[in-house]
């Protein structure tokens, strides 16, 4: 597992020039002079030096991944020569160690085809410098000679937006100006047809305060007015594009990470590296004053180990630690995170401040979570009649119809959020950026077929496996199959590679296609009537919509259920296996029958002993994932949270599949409300002592067993002997028993009291079990 204290992210400065004179340049015209003491262009032994530290800080962590971003002055200065050799040995150099996400951002006037051509061999992924049209992009942005660069950088844009050249465009980052036009800075920004959109606040300090207008020098948020306009087209719009602020302002309001330093409480584990090989702190520190990046090291004289102890360095690991008492009372502390730290500093208190943008951070933060957002993005739930209703409906037990769906609706939208979020911000080798090209095009034009995607419960854990911090190395693939099974519903016309595993082809929801080994993947070739997988070596596996019987070397999905509940009998995809019991193997005819009938009879006993638990398991459970059988005899199941709307289940008598199914929907539940809000308190590490087990469970886990134990609770009170009885009795007591223990800590928030005095509640509504 990656250590918490590896560095992860490498500016790489490989020229200290630049082709422009931007007034507004943190490097050039702020506090700090030292670029003029820098080499004009980073030496190849330098350059190999420093993969050699990347590799051998990644090798000691066990990283999986690193991001090098390619920075200046302007690296499109140092040439196509020059870069194809830097990016070679950084390939061969930290390649063989850990996957390399390579990133470059640029002003734009200087790439050519040749330069585009460097960067898609080597996926590079390019962001441009755009300010917006012509007359606000050169308020800045104009040559020494005072020339407009507007022409040269629309130029370098529609060159990446060729299609053999669009897996290398990375996006476009705009500088904010309040002197210019929001609307139609948006609306410029949009005709490029950008990737993703990266809004950045010009750099300032309160020694050298941003520009503000007139009226507002002392009051007002022009910054967050100028953002929230842009912020209110984007969702009348249906976010066309990913905007990484706003982006990451959703995302960490519902607990989830940023995409940005500027923003949130994440680790900072990021280094500068200047063309002399000095090792340095973020690059915006510039602007606070001489020297403020600088760290005394050296790739020659020391290791990135040593890098990460600096305690200015270790400091940005500390999340709210490092913050200042105001910013840390503050109650959006956990989306602003304080801000971006260059933009604290005070000659006298050091960054020992608030941001000189607080006020503009939080107006955008509390005006972006008042705007409605439905069919856009998750709902954050905020204290308040709505949630409180919400926690009160689900606390009762069964909870409502209304609320499950609304709950599968939210999870969609996170699942939406995060996808957008994570795969656009990874270096795709071409066939995968392709892949994610394709799958954007039916977001637009076969929603449908996209929101099967959604849907699937293995995208979220394998989106958090494409993060760096994952555990594992991350199946890019993935990509392609999900894109592959949109295709396919959407009758598209398209083809694609796809990986090959264990010798099949996998397309979530559709089946598997028997390949044997290739390890070059194969092609899917889709078009309206069906598809066809083709590997070399191998057969093409061919399938036809509405043919009967399978194709040879074709192993279908299976559905298996009442009507009124078809779910998928999940024996195919790879990343199923993720529950805390081994998952069964592919079923062969006589098993699938039998879970069909197994399923149809726990639906059965629902329907006669609790009806009003079968709306929410027909909306918050599509995916049964059977389970090996305990050799011992016992029952099994489990859920994953990051799974959502699977269960996984090993074989069980229709009474016993009813109470499991049943345990398990609460889980499916719980998390999907978890994923909107905070039920216990995120730095409380108090842990609980709970009847069911012998070890004292975290705060969430104990809320998770109270919740499945309170509704198998409920089943057993319905059914009639001795036996339920005492079934009854044991739950009853293990709910009443866990819910006291949880309210005598101090780790729920307001929440999590409210729901578990209404768990309480329930129970205490039932009759008392018999004696």
């Amino acid at each position: 597992m990656p250590q918490a204290d590896a560095i992860t992210e490498y500016v790489l400065k490989v020229h200290s020039r630049c082709d422009l004179r931007c007034d507004h340049c943190y490097v050039y015209v702020h506090r700090d002079q030292t670029w003029s003491d820098r080499p004009k262009l980073i030496d190849p032994a330098v350059a190999h030096r420093v993969a050699e530290r990347i590799a051998e800080h990644a090798r000691a962590h066990r990283l999986h991944r690193v991001r090098v971003v390619l920075h200046g002055g302007e690296p499109l200065l140092l040439g196509p020569r020059r870069l194809d050799a830097l990016l070679t040995d950084l390939r061969e150099t930290v390649g063989p160690v850990a996957a390399l996400d390579l990133v470059l951002q640029s002003n734009g006037v200087q790439l050519t085809e040749e330069l585009c051509g460097v960067f898609v061999r080597h996926g590079v992924r390019v962001g441009i410098s755009l300010d917006g049209d012509a007359e606000a992009n050169d308020r800045h942005r104009r040559f020494g000679s005072g020339a407009s660069s507007h022409a040269a950088v629309l130029r370098a844009l529609e060159l990446l937006r060729r299609p053999e050249f669009r897996p290398a465009y990375g996006g476009i980052l705009c500088t904010v100006d309040v002197a210019n036009d929001p609307d139609r800075v948006y609306t410029a920004l949009l005709a490029e047809r950008p990737p993703r959109i990266d809004f950045l606040l010009p750099h300032a300090t309160w020694d050298d305060p941003p520009p503000r207008p007139v009226s507002t020098v002392d009051g007002g948020t022009p910054y967050a007015d100028w953002l929230l306009r842009i912020y209110h087209r984007w969702l009348r719009d249906g976010r066309p594009v990913p905007v990484r602020l706003f982006d990451s302002l959703r995302s960490t309001a519902v607990g989830g990470p940023s995409q940005t330093e500027s923003v949130g409480l994440d680790p900072v584990a990021l280094v500068v590296i200047e063309t002399d090989g000095a090792w340095e702190q973020a690059d915006s520190l510039k602007t606070a004053f001489h020297g403020a990046a600088g760290t005394g090291m050296s790739v020659w004289t020391h290791s990135l180990d040593e890098v990460a102890a600096h305690p200015d360095i270790a400091a940005r690991r500390d999340g709210a630690a490092e913050l200042c008492a105001t910013c840390r009372a503050c109650p959006v502390l956990r989306q602003c995170g304080g801000g971006l730290r260059a933009h604290r500093f005070r000659t006298g208190s050091g960054f020992d401040n608030p941001s000189v943008y607080c006020a503009d951070l939080k107006e955008l933060i509390l005006s972006m979570r008042a705007e409605p957002e439905v069919g856009t993005a998750p709902a954050t739930m905020e204290p308040g009649p709505r949630l409180d209703a919400l926690l009160d409906d689900l606390a009762s037990g069964a909870g409502s119809a209304g609320t499950t769906s609304w709950l599968l609706e939210q999870g969609q939208l996170y699942a939406k959020a995060l996808l957008m979020d994570v795969v656009g911000s990874l270096s795709l080798p071409a066939p995968l950026a392709e892949a994610w090209q394709l799958l954007n095009q039916l977001a637009e034009t076969a929603p449908d077929a996209f929101g099967r995607v959604l849907r699937q419960p293995w995208l979220r854990q394998w989106l958090l496996s494409c993060l760096p911090d994952a555990e594992a190395p991350a199946d890019l693939g993935y990509l392609a199959t999900l894109t592959g099974a949109a295709a396919v519903h959407a009758g598209a016309d398209a083809r694609l590679w796809v990986p090959v595993r264990d010798g099949r082809v996998h397309l979530p929801g559709l089946g598997s296609a028997v390949t044997g080994p290739a390890p070059g993947g194969a092609t899917l070739r889709v078009t309206p009537d069906g598809f066809t997988v083709t590997a070399p070596g191998s057969p093409a596996v061919a399938v036809r919509h509405g043919r009967a019987g399978e194709p040879p070397g074709w192993l279908p999905a299976r559905h298996a259920g009442p009507d009124d509940w078809p779910v998928l009998l999940d024996d195919l995809d790879a990343h199923r296996d993720c529950q805390e019991w081994p998952v069964a193997d592919r079923l062969d005819d006589a098993a699938a029958r039998a879970w069909d009938a197994r399923l149809r009879g726990a639906w059965t006993v629902l329907t006669r002993e609790a009806p009003d638990y079968l709306p929410a398991l027909r909306g918050a459970v599509h995916t049964v994932v059977p389970l090996r059988d305990d050799p011992a005899g016992e029952q099994r199941s489990s859920t994953r949270r990051e799974a959502f709307a699977a269960v996984g289940l090993a074989a069980a008598d229709d009474a016993a599949t009813a109470v499991l199914l049943v345990h398990e929907l609460q889980h499916v539940k719980l998390g999907a409300l978890l994923d909107l809000c905070e039920l216990g308190e995120p730095d409380n590490l108090t842990t609980v002592t709970v009847p069911w087990r012998d070890d004292e469970r975290p705060v969430e886990a104990a809320l998770q067993g109270l919740y499945a134990h309170l509704a198998v609770a409920d089943l057993w009170r319905r059914r009639t002997g001795a036996e339920a009885a005492g079934n009854f009795r044991r739950y009853r007591t293990w709910v009443s028993t866990a819910a006291a223990g949880l309210r005598r800590t101090s780790a729920l928030t307001g929440a999590g009291t409210r729901f578990v005095a209404g768990i309480q509640a329930t129970v205490d509504g039932w009759p008392a079990p018999d004696p």
